[in-house]
């Protein structure tokens, strides 16, 4: 039976094109995940989108002396491109200035309000003395107060995970200009975070199949929960729809609090682009539906305490009740898989310290399947790991391309010179049949894996399956064996069978190659779906153009399972499926890419 599977995917901020550090938590695993439950058969909806508002929009427009909206539509287009070059398969990538997401917002923040969940406070806010300027907290850095550790920020530290206020931060500068900022009374609204302490605690009592690291931070965090800001003292964002607040112009809701919720208003925009307007209903309303986050170890505390608090508040199920909202009772995540961080030299990657690698770039010199299999093979799932250009010039040269490559190549090679086609198998051996229930084995090995976001593990018992076929190759030798014709062919029909098994193994990962590959051994048609960029007219608000990244993705073939070859499919001489990479790049990477030590190039 099909189950409804939400792949709900973080928001990457348009203030700038994307690098591979962000990528690796969040745009291949979630695709990895989604292709894989499309094979099974699952109903999938994948979204996300640009997230558009705050401070980082705002700094990066003054610096390029744009507004914020041309500059959200700058980057938004430019990261939609690069996502769309990746191959993640969204069904609706969007963005948060959508006329679609301010209304579902709205809705959201006026349930939250009616159920007693949102409550004025007042507070202390930054300013920059020389501007005027408020500073909104995660533009403000200092040394954090509980744990003592430098670069934490005005809302959060990333070291400890405690939320922060910024005047409590040690030594407070701006990270705008440097300057120490002054602080001054104003009003915000707040959630009241713990006014759910109870309602998450229980709701976390029953994730215990999650990753270690998100369901401990979490929990740590439920101890100690406090009032959350939820409005901003900026002009760019969702204004706040309540009176004596919706005119105020400097006073907006806060970007984390619109950006969570654009996992459901991008599906809400999707229903309503399908010609069906309730058709999120299946994945958000059914009990049966299953919820999957991804993202990156620093937006654990949004996705597992502050998004599942809001869900609960508008379903008017925290610690003193409420109504159900107009959304009527919306579903929790069913599992948050987070990644830890790609790092070079021990850092994350940073665009203003010089360690930065551009996915568009990196797309561009080696294709988008490279970094995906690196990623998956070789990613920071559980834990931060270095990137080098040693691993990866390695990874690619010595298993990509000898292993994986090769097999394929020299698979259909001899197949297409001795018979032209698939050859037709006489009586198998022993050999054969093990290697074929090896390969179909994996199937449910590898399914397992990737169920719980294993990837890494995924990976390596797909690459199995090519190496017990490339050991069987070598072993039995068909190009030896000309006088036996009858026996040849069993061979290569049995390596071609297990290439098109491991083909099916590799899809999710490699869905470039795969389609390559299904094309190799005769097959016509899509094998496997792509992403496509669309124009299309804002739903709310005239004149107005969106470009979003969408697909239909029931054109493709590949499904799940071992299927049987095809005797006689006629087959052509192949083309080298991945070629090897220049071994001086191991030192250095690419002139464009920064060196291990955090430069540049020269």
């Amino acid at each position: 039976m099909s189950t409804p599977v939400l792949t709900a995917v973080a928001w990457p901020y348009a203030n700038g094109p994307r690098h591979i550090g962000h990528v690796s938590g969040i745009g291949v695993p979630s695709d990895v995940f989604a292709r894989y439950q499309r094979m099974v058969g699952n109903n999938v909806l994948m979204v996300s989108g640009s997230d558009e508002h705050g401070t980082p929009i705002l700094v990066q427009a003054e610096k390029e002396g744009l507004t914020p909206r041309e500059t959200a539509d700058k980057y938004h287009k430019v990261v939609a491109e690069d996502l769309r070059g990746l191959g993640v398969t969204y069904d609706m990538y969007t963005r948060t200035t959508t006329g679609n997401h301010y209304a579902v917002v709205q809705d959201i923040f006026r349930a939250l309000h009616h159920n007693g969940y949102i409550i004025p406070k007042t507070t202390t806010g930054a300013v920059s003395p020389s501007t005027g300027r408020t500073l909104p907290d995660r533009y403000i850095e200092g040394t954090c107060p509980l744990c003592g550790s430098d670069g934490a920020r005005g809302d959060q530290c990333d070291s400890c995970g405690n939320q922060l206020d910024a005047a409590e931060l040690i030594r407070p500068v701006s990270r705008i200009n440097g300057e120490k900022p002054e602080f001054v009374e104003t009003e915000h609204l707040f959630l009241d975070l713990p006014a759910f302490t109870d309602a998450l605690g229980s709701w976390l009592s029953t994730k215990t199949n999650w990753r270690s690291n998100v369901l401990n931070f979490t929990k740590n965090l439920v101890e100690d929960m406090r009032p959350r800001p939820i409005t901003r003292d900026l002009d760019w964002g969702v204004p706040i729809p309540l009176d004596g607040w919706r005119d105020q112009s400097m006073k907006r809701l806060y970007v984390w609090f619109d950006a969570v919720i654009g996992y459901f208003s991008a599906s809400v925009e999707w229903a309503r682009r399908s010609g069906d307007p309730d058709a999120w209903r299946q994945w958000w309303n059914a009990p049966d539906a299953r919820q999957v986050y991804f993202m990156g170890k620093d937006n654990i505390t949004f996705h597992a305490q502050i998004w599942p608090a809001l869900l609960l508040g508008h379903n008017g199920a925290g610690d003193t009740g409420g109504e159900v909202g107009p959304y009527g009772e919306l579903n929790l995540p069913s599992e948050i898989a987070s990644s830890e961080y790609l790092t070079m030299s021990g850092s994350k990657f940073s665009t203003s310290r010089g360690t930065v690698i551009y996915l568009r770039d990196f797309l561009r010199d080696f294709g988008p399947d490279t970094l995906r299999y690196f990623i998956s093979a070789a990613g920071p799932e559980t834990q931060d790991v270095d990137f080098t250009w040693d691993e990866f010039v390695r990874r690619i040269n010595f298993e990509l391309a000898n292993e994986w490559g090769n097999l394929v190549n020299r698979a259909v090679s001899m197949a297409h010179k001795n018979v032209g086609a698939i050859p037709r198998p006489g009586t198998p051996t022993r050999d054969d049949e093990e290697l074929k229930a090896t390969a179909r084995g994996a199937f449910d090995a590898v399914g397992a894996h990737l169920e719980r976001s294993r990837f890494r593990a995924a990976t390596a018992e797909a690459m199995r399956v090519v190496s017990a076929a490339n050991k069987y190759i070598s072993e039995q030798a068909p190009w030896k064996l000309a006088d036996d014709q009858e026996r040849r062919d069993t061979v290569l029909h049995t390596t071609l069978q297990v290439v098109s098994d491991a083909n099916t193994l590799l899809t999710p990962f490699l869905p470039h190659a795969a389609q390559q590959v299904h094309e190799l051994l005769g097959g016509t048609g899509v094998w496997a779906a792509q992403p496509e960029l669309s124009e299309v007219d804002d739903l709310d608000t005239d004149g107005r153009v969106n470009t979003i990244i969408t697909g239909d993705y029931t054109t493709e073939q590949a499904r799940w399972e071992s299927v049987p070859i095809v005797v006689d499919r006629p087959l052509s001489k192949p083309k080298p499926l991945f070629g090897k990479l220049d071994p001086a790049l191991a030192e250095t990477g690419p002139e464009w890419a920064p060196i291990q030590d955090g430069g540049h190039q020269a």
